[in-house]
């Protein structure tokens, strides 16, 4: 029985030390606030430090032959241009976190799962309701070859919920101020989506001239948008991406193939409301909801 004890603990010793071993390069783009907060989330969540490759000063080709020569395990690719640098690695497992809309610059890569910028359209109806139970008709506008797959799930989440909601497509920038303007009348509230081709500075201006004159307030994603006039924001928690992320790492390197694992949605929503917005637009949010959020005014 003590011998069979002692070859267990034995065991135990060696599979731990083995996943222990597992060596994981972290690439990013550039050291911002938030790629950091989700590294530290990562190895917080994985167990162990992360090597680290600022690819900012160096050439893809060069990026490529550093990862190659580095030889880890694992590579977590933090932000958009790590992962379209990562992506040309095959025979590495790469976990992504930090990226909006990964789907739309990955083609199937058996090698790469992740952890997107992304709260799912059903997370963020729900937080929604939560705050605004009224909002029933919601306009949005939208690339098809930016968020058309979220915008898919939202028509699904929104059908469920018995909300009503208008999207329209938009293929040009310039196309935004007209387009928004046709959804006079048919919402309560315009959802602002982490779209390249509908929000621009241009554009950004046109949207806020739509929700002032026709008393229709602003869902966004970002906390920065509350400062020029939208009303509430549904963000993502860096760290906790990071997180979910390390999650993942921790279990391809336990043994579990990457390709068991799906494509994730960040899964803790944070959510800040301009409290000086939403008297202009007379709107009052229930005092339970107001001390569990973020409030600016």
């Amino acid at each position: 029985m003590t011998k069979t004890i002692s070859i267990l603990l034995l065991l135990t010793f060696l599979i731990g030390s083995a996943e222990a071993e597992q060596r994981v390069l972290a690439i990013q783009s550039i050291a911002v606030a938030p790629y950091e907060q989700a590294i530290k989330g990562f190895e917080d969540a994985y167990g162990a430090k992360t090597q680290r490759l600022l690819t900012s000063a160096l050439k893809k080709k060069n990026i490529l032959q550093t990862i190659r020569d580095s030889q880890p395990d694992v590579v977590l690719a933090v932000g958009r241009d790590a992962l379209l640098s990562a992506k040309e690695i095959k025979t590495i497992p790469v976990v992504y976190c930090m990226v909006l809309n990964p789907r739309s610059i990955l083609s199937g890569e058996k090698n790469i799962r992740g952890v997107s910028m992304n709260l799912s359209p059903a997370k963020q109806l729900h937080e929604l309701s939560k705050v605004l139970p009224a909002a029933k008709n919601i306009g949005l506008l939208y690339d098809p070859d930016q968020t058309g797959i979220f915008v898919q799930g939202a028509r699904q989440a929104a059908l469920k919920m018995s909300v009503n909601l208008t999207a329209r497509q938009v293929r040009r920038s310039r196309d935004v101020s007209g387009l928004i303007n046709e959804m006079k009348g048919q919402a309560d509230i315009y959802w602002m989506l982490p779209d390249t081709t509908v929000i621009t500075p241009e554009t950004i201006e046109s949207l806020l001239m739509f929700s002032f004159e026709n008393n229709i307030p602003i869902l966004t994603f970002s906390e920065k948008y509350l400062e020029l006039g939208a009303m509430l924001s549904i963000g993502i928690d860096a760290f906790d991406i990071g997180s979910q992320a390390g999650e993942m790492a921790r279990k391809i390197s336990s043994g579990i193939n990457i390709k068991d694992f799906a494509h994730e949605d960040a899964r803790k929503a944070l959510i800040v409301l301009n409290a000086e917005i939403a008297r202009k637009f007379g709107i009052t949010i229930e005092q339970n909801i107001i001390r569990n959020i973020k409030v600016i005014r």
